[in-house]
């Protein structure tokens, strides 16, 4: 009664040990799928962080635009101004347009190095940017350094 007991306990383990043993062939296939997973994975988190990028330049360029045609504006409202105060304004516009010109430039010569780098230069990029922002709304205020 025992043996009959202990017989399909035994025939289960085997099984189980069986089932569970791949060839070393076996793997190898399965290993290389997981090689091909992982690169497309990589391939496709490259793609985002290039796509990224690009929508960024973009989305730059359009601000550095716009900043363009803020600064056309300033200067068309300077021309009205008294020439002793038209001067300061003049030095605040030239400081506008240079560190408008300087992030064009930096943006433009940006070259992809790596998503944690991208995201440090993104970063300190868009502080830039808050900041050149902050210069146009305060350029007409006395008391406030371009």
């Amino acid at each position: 009664m025992k043996l009959l007991s202990t017989i399909p306990i035994v025939a289960l383990v085997v099984m189980a040990t069986y089932t569970s043993c791949k060839t070393p062939a076996e793997k190898v296939d399965k290993a290389e799928e997981k090689v091909i997973e992982a690169n497309q994975n990589l391939e496709i988190a490259t793609n985002d962080y290039l796509v990224d990028i690009e929508k960024y330049k973009i989305e730059t360029a359009n601000k550095i635009a716009a900043n363009d045609k803020s600064i056309a504006d300033i200067k068309v409202k300077v021309l009205s101004q008294k020439e002793d105060v038209r001067d300061k304004y003049v030095k605040r516009i030239e400081k506008l347009e240079r560190k408008n010109t300087d992030l064009k430039k930096r943006m433009d010569d940006y070259k992809a190095s790596g998503k944690e780098n991208w995201e440090h230069f993104k970063l300190e990029f868009k502080s830039d940017m808050d900041d050149l922002g902050k210069s146009f709304q305060n350029v007409f205020i006395n008391n406030v350094d371009v």
